[in-house]
């Protein structure tokens, strides 16, 4: 299928509509008044928001969920082949689309920006989209996290623009069909797929391949490992002096980021750390290029308040302020903390973290091992099994390994969440900040522990 036709499309069934990606494909075919129905394994915020929206969810993944009357079957790659919808979806000859399949099918019919990378793909998008918004060129956005302006993952659009983050797991980002590649940065990660950093980068030139002649790059030129990463028409981001678009002077005043561009002075963020200063540097190159004002670019970014699990103040926990992110490459916790440290200099910061994956915590063992050295302290919880996307090559990697490997003072064991809360319990914080880290369920702690 060259180019989705969506006329003839009445009735679309999602499995694994909780997921970040496939429920904002669904609020994209209830904004065309499609019939959207779907089902997932569990509950969660995700089908709580999808039902308050009047979207049919079964929790009983069955053939008999699958009728006649369904036009498309999009489905999560983390279902089995065997899966009983899939297979009857397939009996019936239903069209079944991958996620990423659909995604990269839709990114045909739009002038397609994608932002993909190993880190700062969320946020980056999320600031894109606002300015764009600003700037009343009404696009489609798909963003891996709810956006508190949107209260969605999604915003639905009018015009030819496509916004959407692009995933690198299983190199699903060569499904799309992008106008424009942003490229936050390269680093080691998924390696259960890739099987080394260069096959990483080269996955990144092959996607950056699929520009059209007229197409852009648009890169962070502080990053090593995007150096090799070409393509004619490129704009780079950065602190350095050869920078397209370069930020100085940056300081922290009053739990804001302030700082000057070669091209703007005076630009304020309310999230904190350097990364948001260059996933902001991306997004305004984008807006730059679509010729959005300054002043639409200046308001979306004062106005942007991050994005749900993106170091999220979720309330307080007594005296101590507790915050949930999505961090889970040793990278990002390392970045994660540092801004924690630069928001909070005269709080202790108590880092909570759950690994996401046997594979990747036991490929990263040592680099996980030194990030948390800015945290007085370290719980770490054990791994988070996800559904689909273990290797049991790997099952025998426990958290415990990595508590071994951890050169840390204050370092803590936690085998399940009510360890953690024991924990918690006995260090007695105060003043401090409480960091709950991981990409997997850690975050209903972070939730369940404030006042």
């Amino acid at each position: 299928m060259n180019k989705l036709n969506l006329d003839n499309i009445n009735k679309v069934y999602l499995a694994g509509i909780g997921g970040i990606g496939l429920s904002a494909i669904a609020y994209y075919f209830q904004n065309l008044d499609k019939e959207v129905i779907g089902s997932d394994q569990i509950a969660s915020e995700i089908t709580k928001r999808l039902e308050d929206a009047r979207i049919d969810i079964n929790f009983k993944q069955v053939a008999s969920n699958i009728s006649d009357d369904i036009d498309l079957f999009i489905y999560s790659s983390a279902l089995p082949e065997t899966h009983e919808e899939l297979l009857k979806a397939k009996e019936l000859k239903i069209p079944t689309f991958t996620y990423s399949q659909f995604l990269g099918l839709l990114s045909k019919n739009y002038k397609t920006i994608a932002v993909t990378g190993t880190n700062g793909k969320t946020s980056t998008t999320a600031m894109l989209g606002l300015m764009l918004e600003k700037a009343g060129l009404d696009p489609t956005v798909i963003v891996g996290s709810l956006v508190p302006q949107w209260g969605n993952n999604f915003r639905f659009g009018k015009s030819d623009i496509l916004v959407v983050e692009a995933c690198e797991w299983q190199a699903h980002m060569l499904e799309l069909d992008p106008n424009i590649i942003v490229l936050t940065n390269v680093a080691e990660d998924h390696l259960d797929y890739y099987k080394d950093l260069n096959d990483i980068k080269k996955h990144f030139q092959k996607f950056v391949n699929k520009l059209p002649k007229d197409g852009l790059l648009i890169k962070n030129i502080d990053d090593q490992n995007s150096e090799t990463i070409k393509f004619k028409n490129t704009i780079t981001f950065g602190s350095n002096e050869k920078a397209d678009c370069r930020f100085e002077n940056l300081r922290v005043e009053d739990n804001k980021q302030k700082f000057d561009t070669n091209k703007f002075e005076n630009i304020e963020l309310s999230v904190p750390g350097k990364f948001s200063i260059y996933n902001a540097l991306a997004s305004m190159v984008v807006a730059n290029h679509l010729k959005v004002n300054k002043h639409q670019m200046w308001n979306a970014l004062s106005e942007f308040q991050g994005t749900w699990r993106r170091f999220e103040l979720v309330g307080q926990m007594k005296s101590n302020i507790v915050i949930s992110d999505y961090a889970h490459h040793p990278d990002s916790i390392n970045l994660l903390l540092r801004a924690a440290k630069d928001f909070y200099p005269d709080r202790k910061i108590i880092a909570v973290f759950q690994p996401h994956h046997h594979n990747r915590t036991q490929t990263l063992l040592d680099e996980f091992a030194k990030a948390f050295y800015l945290a007085d302290q370290a719980i770490i919880s054990e791994i988070y099994q996800v559904s689909g996307r273990e290797d049991e090559a790997h099952e025998d990697v426990s958290s415990m390994d990595l508590v071994e490997k951890m050169n840390h003072n204050n370092k803590h064991y936690a085998a399940d969440f009510k360890k953690v809360k024991e924990i918690l319990k006995d260090i007695n914080p105060s003043n401090s900040v409480i960091i709950f880290i991981g990409a997997g369920d850690i975050d209903d702690v972070a939730r369940e522990v404030i006042d």
